[in-house]
């Protein structure tokens, strides 16, 4: 097998993310177990084996995804158990991912397959959106959701959205999914046109 030495490009993104530097922290002095995922807390965030140490965020093994919102509200949640004495543990429900590509590509929830593998009795809603209005304005010619809805609820379970501006949907879909809004209470939303926000209603 041939190996490339060397490879020559015009533009590189780095998308990596980032290692917490706990080495630094002397844990083991501490007695703080910890790993190459952080330091391994209970569902509340405070360490496993060293009760005085709470940790959030890159610094944590949890099972929130590695990205800055959720580090925010792992941080708000330890400070508060922390200040209170309480076991309050992070809700990471309906917590959108985004690759930030022109035009962005987001998920929210439930893949498709992971929907049908746990039983949902599940409607999936797939529109091309590159002829719409809101890409044609813009010159965009590419765009497409699939929105995941349980029949039985009507609440939307799972969401892929590929688009300019969709990042703004995401959040409003987000919010729909946290707080049990259906299909029919965003359909019957009265919103800006024309806008982005305002194909949602088309998409559903």
């Amino acid at each position: 097998m041939r190996t490339l030495d060397r490879l020559q490009t015009d533009l590189i993104v780095h998308g990596a993310g980032r290692v917490a530097e706990l080495d630094r922290l002397n844990l083991e002095a501490g007695q703080v177990a910890h790993g190459d995922n952080g330091v391994e807390v209970a569902g509340h965030l405070q360490s496993l084996t060293n009760p005085a140490v709470y940790a959030a965020g890159d610094a944590a093994n949890t099972a929130g995804l590695p990205l800055t919102p959720v580090a925010v509200i792992e941080a708000k949640v330890a400070a508060s158990n922390m200040l209170k004495s309480t076991t309050s543990v992070p809700d990471y429900a309906a917590t959108p991912t985004t690759v930030f590509t022109v035009p962005e590509l987001v998920r929210i929830g439930m893949l498709e397959h992971e929907a049908h593998n746990s039983g949902l009795n599940i409607d999936v809603r797939y529109t091309d959106t590159s002829r719409w209005y809101s890409n044609y304005r813009i010159g965009e010619t590419a765009g497409a959701t699939k929105i995941l809805i349980d029949k039985d609820t009507d609440l939307i379970v799972g969401a892929h959205l590929f688009g300019h501006g969709h990042v703004e949907l995401a959040n409003t879909i987000s919010v729909a999914m946290k707080h049990g809004l259906t299909t029919r209470h965003l359909k019957s939303t009265t919103v800006v046109y024309p806008s982005t926000g305002s194909d949602l209603s088309s998409m559903l």
